[in-house]
């Protein structure tokens, strides 16, 4: 078995160009990044996809990180800009981010092409190719999810797809097509995008499986720490029935 999560921890410059409530409740941006990173630290999921990761949050997480876990990111080509005032990071860049425990290979890392602020990053680890993946909020979508589909689509090992799909269920499912299943969440988990910035409550960020099965999922509440919240779950091979582990623990 192996576990996994995914959380946008939301960029400081889109938090402030949307109007969301985290600058008022983290007017210090280094103490946010500090939270989130010792945050971070105490979770057990071997594999953790982050979306909106700015360079100074990355910075700090890699400095924090116990040498078993390795990161992999992906530097987006736009860099988010304010469009009022001086943003207080020092490094305004944005990445896609996997963090994992134990080995793993980069596969690819690319930024989408009609989005350069979105984008996939794919990694082996174990016997599952794992795909972290931030998608557009509008049709934008429709090609971005076709892609995902065709780079997993030549993997003979099961496929984790991690990330914020920016839509429901449904939509993700009939884009990806037969043999992706989503995991499952219990009918009163909490959205992972709560409402805010006059956005309603919703489940956008998912775990998605091919070759295998899922357990566990859950939606943790992260306290006010991001316009997301964190999304787990526990992913079982599938063996001819027998539900070999994908790694053990």
């Amino acid at each position: 078995m192996i576990s996994v999560a995914t959380w946008n921890i939301l960029h400081r410059v889109h938090a402030e160009n949307w109007g969301e409530d985290i600058p008022r409740h983290w007017p210090d941006e280094a103490e946010r990044i500090a939270a989130i990173t010792a945050r971070l630290m105490e979770r057990a999921e071997q594999v953790i996809a982050l979306q909106e990761v700015s360079g100074d949050q990355l910075t700090d997480l890699v400095r924090a990180l116990p040498s078993d876990r390795t990161v992999h990111a992906l530097r987006y080509p736009r860099v988010p800009r304010l469009r009022h005032g001086t943003s207080s990071l020092e490094d305004l860049s944005e990445h896609l981010v996997l963090v994992v425990n134990g080995p793993a290979r980069q596969i690819a890392a690319e930024a989408f092409e009609d989005d350069s602020g979105k984008g996939l990053l794919a990694v082996q680890t174990g016997v599952a190719l794992v795909v972290a993946t931030h998608v557009s909020p509008d049709q934008r979508r429709v090609g971005q999810l076709a892609r995902l589909a065709e780079l997993t689509a030549a993997s003979t090992n099961p496929v984790i797809l991690l990330g914020d799909f920016n839509c429901d269920p449904a939509t993700v499912s009939a884009a990806l097509g037969p043999g992706f299943a989503l995991a499952v969440l219990p009918p009163d988990a909490l959205p992972t995008r709560p409402d805010g910035a006059g956005i309603p409550a919703r489940t956008i960020d998912h775990i998605v499986v091919r070759g295998g099965d899922t357990s566990g999922a859950e939606v943790e509440d992260i306290g006010g720490l991001s316009d997301h919240n964190l999304l787990r779950a526990d992913v079982m091979a599938e063996d001819e029935g027998r539900g070999r582990a994908l790694c053990e623990r």
